[in-house]
């Protein structure tokens, strides 16, 4: 039985530079590794990629191909990597047996709240190789200064909860940044747990953009609430690698020292 995590989220929410942290963290502790780069428009990755899409298919060559924008071309790619399923399977099996996996999606929502073909993939690899794998949706921490936009990240977020049907965390990523984003108007703890959004109604009514549509967002935030599966966990990546350094500078320091006594 083989472990992942199926990384996902909107563009910029960081899930390159969670890969690229993550792998460095899992990498300090001891476990073997692989990420699996599956977004045909990350050229530039910062993390040793152990599988790459762009060797089965690459973005660029599809929107020239076949006269697509980035968005069309995004779900033809999915098509096409579902359609060759055993080119993935085929190179995932070597690392089956002592690997945990980091699958590094694209970030164009659709791919995981309307769109079927994300989902079959990942649900083929489940059954075919045997994975127990957790979906990482991760959310730009600065959308909790806007009510508005917060809103549609918890709705993002339940969607993409419903349609993969996979064991989920919701990750509020950058949250180191979140003071430059200007003062929240409840502490972290609203946000992330998701507490009464009644609260939000007299924020939204200031936004002149919000207030024509606060029958619309009222019903939303009701749906919501009914659902009742949406909070959100905090992350600061650099942080969790830099304590992972630590801790493991502080072990190392700790074996030389026992060996030194042990010689003495």
């Amino acid at each position: 039985m083989v472990f992942g995590q199926v990384v996902i989220g909107p563009p910029g929410s960081g899930k390159t530079t969670y890969c690229n942290g993550m792998s460095q963290f899992l990498q300090l502790i001891g476990r073997k590794v692989a990420v699996i780069n599956l977004d045909p428009a990350n050229d530039a990755l910062p993390y040793e990629c152990t599988i790459n899409i762009e060797d089965l298919i690459k973005l660029s060559d599809v929107m020239a191909e076949h006269s697509l924008g980035p968005n069309g071309g995004l779900v033809y790619c999915m098509d096409y990597l579902e359609k060759n399923i055993d080119w993935l399977e085929s190179r995932l099996k070597p690392l089956l047996k002592d690997h945990y996996l980091l699958f590094d999606f694209p970030g164009q929502v659709e791919l995981f709240f309307l769109h079927q073909n994300a989902k079959r993939v990942i649900m083929k690899l489940i059954k075919n190789l045997n994975l127990r794998l957790t979906a990482v949706h991760l959310v730009d921490a600065h959308l909790c200064s806007d009510p508005g936009k917060y809103v549609s990240a918890l709705l993002l977020s339940l969607s993409t909860m419903l349609h993969l049907e996979l064991s989920h965390v919701n990750v509020l990523s950058k949250i180191d940044l979140i003071e430059s984003y200007g003062k929240l108007a409840f502490n972290l703890d609203f946000y992330t747990d998701v507490q009464d959004l009644s609260y939000l109604q007299h924020h939204l009514d200031q936004d002149p953009r919000s207030a024509k549509h606060r029958k619309l967002t009222k019903e939303l935030c009701e749906v919501i609430e009914d659902y009742g599966l949406v909070n959100f966990t905090t992350l600061d990546i650099q942080r969790l690698t830099v304590a992972a350094v630590q801790e493991k500078y502080m072990k190392d320091d700790e074996m030389f020292d026992n060996s030194e006594s042990d010689d003495k």
